[in-house]
């Protein structure tokens, strides 16, 4: 049996699993969890993350008002018990839960609910989920949320400029956890280096780029939750390496499985696979505002230039399927009509000619250098596209940074093309269309800086609207308008796979790709 309490580094890990190994397998009776994962967080401030690897653990820390089922995207009761909603979908009242306190002590109440979205809505920080989720910021002409007040120290109640379908749903997303206003006012510029939310697990300890160590919130409001005493998120970058570290028993939950390896892990008897739902995108992004790119029949004949199938054949051993649209195919307003770029290098070649470029050109391409859910090696996938460009005289040169380097260059247009992703946060086609792609979020979620007049008042339009048949409807012609103007090449929807010890119990992967670890405990 490990003791991973007393190991300080990955290192130091592996070398005494390695050494434990034949002895031992991973933990019984121990209740401390080691989820190795493909990179650190970026912040602890749930509000400005992005990235899946901050979420992924501020899911653990904070609370938001309404969440997610344990495997599906249906709206429960959180930190809110229940809510009403007026005739015109413009007044949410949500009633709060009682005797809720943060890690801190201090009490959770609706003065902590406004405090954070004035914080939020303010735009004075990088709050670019909010400006994507809600129209922008107060004062901004599409600012969704009018005011938020207390009604009573349990109370609280939302006042829409105009009625948003999916508000719900949004106000579930992790990023909108509650924090506490005295910890935030305390730490200043450090709060995301000393998070307080109400979650199931408190913060301990941030060492940066090995692990950040959560412990159990003893007075969770979850009765008989959660049912670890520690979680400790260790970041393991070469996805070899942590599957190493978990078959030796370093780590006890491991996500980003290479594809190649699921049948190895399956063959183990200690060990077991999980599969998330796949509710996710890989693509490769066109900075339309950038050189060549700029034309659409330059970024329609790129899309004619990469064969998919091949990329999903030799890097996700079949855990894949082609992508057409911006959004997987389990999303609603799903547009199956549209008929996909073909593999054509001709016809890719006549587009280029046709839009000056018969020569060619030169460009950046971006590899993405950790492992996400959706793009196992973005090396390797790059180094595959890089190819195909090549035979159509495009010479792309390959990039890379660090990957906080890599997000916040490519979210401010440095990038000419770029391989990224996305999870759905919240289940609806507004949390792919509008937050990648629409021109409310340039500067936020959109890193192609694609801008459309026309798709903008259809996912306004959508998003304003209750009727599901009417927002299906306008979702499938933004899809239209989107494929045609090319400002991306959808390569995948990925069925992402993790790995684990038999003895982890109550682990259920989200489609959302962030894990409540509360109902986890070993065997």
């Amino acid at each position: 049996m490990l003791r991973k309490g007393l190991i300080a580094t990955f290192s130091l890990l592996l070398v005494l699993s390695m050494a434990l190994a034949g002895c031992s397998s991973s933990s019984s009776s121990d209740d401390i969890l080691v989820y190795g994962r493909g990179a650190d967080s970026k912040s602890l401030d749930a509000a400005v993350v992005t990235d899946g690897e901050s979420i992924k653990v501020t899911k653990n820390i904070y609370d938001t008002l309404v969440d997610y089922g344990d495997d599906n995207t249906d709206i429960q009761a959180a930190l809110a018990t229940k809510w009403d909603v007026s005739d015109d979908a413009l007044t949410y009242t949500f009633t709060l839960r009682e005797g809720v306190k943060f890690h801190d002590g201090t009490d959770f109440n609706a003065d902590a609910v406004v405090s954070n979205f004035k914080r939020w809505m303010s735009g004075d920080g990088e709050y670019y989920y909010y400006k994507s989720m809600f129209g922008g910021f107060e004062g901004d002409a599409g600012h969704v949320i009018k005011e938020v007040k207390a009604l009573d120290t349990y109370q609280v109640q939302f006042t829409l400029t105009r009625p948003q379908a999916p508000f719900l749903k949004n106000l579930a997303m992790p990023v909108f956890g509650i924090a506490s206003p005295t910890a935030i006012e305390k730490h200043g510029d450090k709060y995301g280096e000393n998070p307080v939310g109400t979650g199931p697990f408190k913060f301990v300890e941030w060492k940066r780029g090995d692990t950040i160590t959560l412990e159990k919130n003893e007075d969770y409001w979850m009765e008989g939750y959660p049912k670890l005493s520690k979680v400790i998120f260790q970041s393991i970058p070469d996805n070899q390496s942590r599957l190493n570290a978990l078959l030796t028993g370093a780590i006890d939950l491991m996500d980003g499985v290479s594809p190649s390896d699921v049948a190895k892990i399956e063959g183990e008897a200690d060990y077991q696979v999980f599969t998330r739902p796949s509710m996710n995108v890989g693509y490769l992004g066109l900075n339309v505002e950038k050189g060549p790119l700029k034309n659409k029949l330059v970024r329609q004949a790129l899309n004619h230039a990469v064969d998919k199938q091949a990329i999903i054949d030799a890097f996700y051993e079949g855990q894949a399927e082609p992508a057409k649209n911006p959004l997987p195919p389990i999303i609603a307003g799903y547009n199956d009509d549209i008929d996909p770029y073909p593999y054509d290098l001709e016809k890719a070649k006549k587009l280029l000619k046709q839009a000056g470029y018969g020569d060619g050109f030169t460009m950046e391409l971006w590899a993405m250098p950790v492992p996400r859910p959706y793009m196992p090696d973005g090396k390797k996938v790059a180094e595959a596209i890089q190819a195909s460009f090549a035979k159509i005289g495009v010479n792309a040169r390959i990039k890379s940074y660090d990957w906080a380097t890599y997000l916040d260059l490519a979210r401010k247009g440095e990038a000419d093309s770029f391989l990224l992703g996305w999870t759905g946060d919240n289940g609806d086609a507004d949390n792919f269309l509008y937050v990648l792609l629409d021109k409310d979020t340039i500067d936020s979620n959109n890193y192609a800086r694609y801008s459309s007049d026309k798709v903008h008042d259809l996912l306004i339009k959508a998003q304003s609207t209750p009727d599901e048949a009417e927002r299906t409807k306008l979702y499938k012609e933004a899809q239209e308008i989107i494929h045609e103007d090319a400002p991306w090449i959808p390569l995948v929807h990925s069925k992402p796979a993790l790995g684990a010890h038999s003895k982890v119990q109550g682990f259920t992967p989200h489609p959302t790709g962030s894990d409540k670890l509360t109902k986890v405990y070993f065997k």
